[in-house]
């Protein structure tokens, strides 16, 4: 463990440096007490528009800037749902959902008043397969949305959903954006919105270094507690826990690491969040590449690569090895894996399969816990005589990789250190690995009918006992597969200034609209 030692104080001092860089722009200063609250933002932007945005910061940004029907609450309260663009929405129907705006909702530019053609747009738009939306999904269980009247309509639903409450109005796909401002721009934009109706407007927005809102003049719904809101991109964890002890920004999340130290000491004046995460991390393994061909190839690598120790090693202990992508306390989740660690199997299955001097590209995020992972998992497969390259990318490319509208790099992935939030409901986090995701997100490009099949059962199915059964055997079926090696749901950890209440959802981002002052 030498090696890794010295590789993470290469890891904090390269921290320090951004750190300091970070403290040195103009107006940084502790605000909860002022009207500007300074949160970290863990990436930058590049799309907006909800129906294509893939970013961190995009999803944060846009909740400011777009509404949806309803939302949800602070995870630790629960998956409680409100209303918000909506004044009414109900249930008319196992297949139909009412619903009505309020009337005072109005877009920037000119544009009027927000309507129910607005939402009718908005969904069909993620939904239409000409508009290759990485969201349409979402939209699966709905069939099209009825204008009733300016301000009303009913969604109209092919079978029953209980997700599409919780995993698809509230969420970035669901938001309302202006159909004669988004078709006079084209059909879709990216990091200029044509129009927007919610709380914030954005100010300015410097690239790869901040981005600022302000009120927008024309919102007329309850005021936020902060006029003004500016994101600081700080894409490293440990950048971002020495920027919040400089008082440079307000709230910040932060690596399990520094997770371990704030626990001994917390920096003055500091509130520390830590609760189980639902954020899942898994190694996908391209099962349709050469190299991974042979099932053998597979499995070996699933018993060589022993979780624990990347536990140990990237998350100080403070991690626990997931079974599966649905996390503990969710309906499906797993109580163990199928192929546990054991190097001895690995090596034999790797014998057995007459495959030796074999070499392989792994691809992360350049973060540095990501890095970390990656050496670890590069030293455990060296023991069975598997050379791994490391190859580390910033998140505009790496999000590409397996991205078919991006080229054919796709096609020849071998293996990738990937992650993903997860949502409220076992669907959320199962829809990624269905054979239509093949070249979006599915990187294993792991095609099976059954998981298909199975998950169209899951949508329609409101016995939990039922989904639950539905929900572990399309996991089994992973696992099988050899395309998986599932490593973590990460403990979910940040830190905040005494006086400010963050909203934080399921998946770990935040609703800056309604963060408050305590």
């Amino acid at each position: 463990m030498t090696g890794l030692m010295m590789n993470r104080r290469h890891f904090l001092h390269t921290a320090a440096a951004a750190a300091g860089a970070l403290a040195l722009r103009p107006g940084l200063s502790y605000a909860v007490d002022g009207d500007t609250l300074v949160i970290r933002g863990a990436s930058d932007i590049e799309v907006l528009d909800p129906a294509f945005q893939n970013g961190l910061l995009e999803e944060e940004v846009g909740r400011a800037l777009f509404l949806s029907l309803n939302r949800l609450g602070d995870v630790r309260g629960g998956t409680k749902w409100d209303l918000y663009a909506a004044k009414e929405l109900k249930q008319l129907s196992p297949t139909e959902i009412g619903f009505e705006l309020h009337d005072w909702l109005e877009w920037t530019g000119g544009y009027g008043p927000v309507t129910a053609d607005d939402v009718k747009f908005s969904f069909e738009r993620v939904k239409d397969p000409a508009n290759a939306s990485a969201w349409a999904y979402a939209f699966d269980a709905m069939d099209k949305v009825e204008v009733t009247g300016e301000r009303t309509g009913v969604i109209k639903l092919n079978a029953p959903s209980a997700p599409f409450w919780l995993t698809t109005m509230p969420y970035y796909m669901g938001k309302i954006v202006c159909r004669k401002a988004v078709e006079k721009a084209g059909g879709k934009f990216t990091t200029e919105a044509p129009a927007t109706s919610g709380p914030y407007v954005i100010e300015k927005w410097t690239p790869k270094q901040n981005l600022s809102l302000a009120l927008n003049p024309g919102w007329k719904g309850p005021a936020p507690a902060f006029p003004k809101i500016r994101f600081e991109i700080v894409t490293d964890d440990e950048a971002a826990a020495l920027a919040y002890e400089s008082k440079a920004i307000d709230y910040a999340k932060i690596s399990l690491n520094t997770l371990a130290a704030y626990r001994d000491k917390l920096p003055e004046n500091t509130d520390l969040i830590e609760m189980d995460g639902n954020r899942f991390l898994w190694l996908a393994i391209n099962v349709n590449n050469q190299k991974f061909k042979d099932e053998r190839v597979r499995r070996a690598i699933q018993y060589a690569v022993d979780v624990e120790q990347i536990m140990q090693g990237s998350y100080s202990g403070l991690a626990k090895a997931a079974t599966g992508v649905i996390p503990p306390g969710m309906t499906g989740h797993r109580d163990a894996i199928l192929y546990p660690a054991d190097a001895a199997k690995a090596q034999a299955l790797l014998e057995e399969a007459g495959v030796s001097e074999l070499t392989v590209e792994l691809i992360c995020q350049n973060d540095k816990t990501s890095q970390l992972t990656c050496q670890i998992v590069q030293a455990l497969l060296g023991q069975i005589g598997v050379t791994v390259e490391i190859k580390a990318l910033d998140d505009g490319v790496y999000w590409t990789v397996g991205d078919k509208s991006s080229g054919d790099q796709w096609k020849t992935l071998e293996i990738v250190l990937m992650n993903f939030a997860g949502g409220v409901d076992p669907s959320e986090n199962l829809t990624w690995f269905r054979p239509s995701q093949i070249g979006v997100y599915n990187w294993s490009q792991f095609d099976s009918p059954d998981f298909e099949k199975l998950y169209q059962e899951g949508m329609a199915e409101t016995d939990a006992a039922k989904r639950d059964v539905i929900y572990k055997k399309m996991q089994d079926l992973m696992e099988e597969s050899g395309g998986f090696v599932f490593l973590t749901h990460e403990t979910f950890a940040a830190v905040a200034r005494k006086g400010l209440k963050p909203l934080i959802l399921a998946d770990g981002y935040l609703d800056v609209t309604r963060f408050a002052k305590a």
